[in-house]
């Protein structure tokens, strides 16, 4: 049996150690508002230090039950991000002037600028930048780099407004991988109507070459990425017709609901321009009832 005078010390020593992690917490939460202090009285805010600094004030503001904590975490995070809009606004200005000089146009104001027919997302505090075409990224996050930005944005507009196809051998393709996707599914699906995502599957399958099929492995792989497919579909819309034993069919996409858009497995954003385009879920070819030889 303990002595009181060993019981007292056990209370003594479990008080101690249910208020270590109130006293870590405080002592994290003071050294955060130290830091936003100092940051605060920066005649010029650095923006990016003072991103940091929030961080920490709101994570520790999550944790702890303070009036005048959380008060002070959403003001100082107001003037943070009044910081970061006046950075980024100075760095998308310099960033335009790059292009007109080059005699292009770049719009949009931060954090989306555009340049036909790619779009620039700029992530300021994470200090990185990304070109998009449509929804679909195009190679990596880069740095905070105007020559950077400019030599990805040629490289990539290149790839993508410059990209070629023929146009009929490319809707007869789509048409090939829809009939094998809608004439294996019992009971055929509701107005023929193929997930597109299921359908660009498709198409990369019937590229593959018999090399391929013999020894599949990454090297006699042949990719035909993502980005490729939206910009060859957004082409494709100039001539949707594919003709078929004297017979023409028409593309047709189905417009995703809400949660198919919410997904890039079930429906896939075709842009209109830059900045604007819908999403779609599904494909179908429909028999267009005028046959050939007839006229149009």
């Amino acid at each position: 049996m303990a002595s009181p005078h060993q019981e007292l010390l056990e209370q003594l020593d479990r008080a101690q150690k249910s208020l270590d992690p109130q006293l870590k917490l405080l002592r994290n939460a003071t050294a955060a508002l130290q830091q936003a202090t100092k940051a605060a009285k920066d005649e010029h805010l650095d923006a990016l230090a003072m991103q940091k600094v929030l961080d920490k004030l709101q994570q520790v503001n999550s944790l702890l039950e303070s009036e005048h904590l959380q008060s002070a975490t959403s003001t100082f995070a107001e003037t943070t991000q009044a910081a970061l809009d006046a950075l980024a606004f100075e760095f998308a200005g310099n960033l335009k002037e790059s292009f007109t000089q080059r005699g292009q146009q770049m719009d949009g104001r931060p954090p989306t600028l555009f340049v036909e027919p790619l779009m620039l997302q700029i992530n300021i505090a994470g200090r990185k930048a990304q070109w998009f075409y449509g929804k679909e990224p195009l190679a990596r996050p880069l740095p905070l780099s105007i020559p950077t930005i400019l030599q990805v944005y040629d490289q990539q507009s290149k790839a993508i407004g410059g990209r070629t196809l023929d146009v009929p051998t490319f809707v007869a393709e789509l048409y090939q991988a829809w009939t094998k996707l809608a004439t294996e599914r019992t009971p055929r699906p509701v107005g023929g109507r193929v997930n597109l995502v299921e359908l660009y599957s498709q198409v990369v399958l019937n590229r593959q070459s018999a090399r391929f099929w013999n020894a599949p492995s990454r090297s006699t792989f042949k990719d035909y990425e993502r980005v490729f497919f939206v910009r060859d579909l957004t082409l494709a819309h100039s001539a949707p017709i594919v003709e078929v034993d004297g017979q023409r069919y028409q593309l047709r996409l189905g417009v995703a609901t809400k949660s198919q858009a919410d997904s890039a497995s079930r429906s896939i954003w075709l842009p209109q321009s830059a900045v604007d385009g819908e999403y779609y879920a599904s494909l179908t070819f429909e028999r267009v009832e005028q046959e050939l030889g007839k006229g149009e």
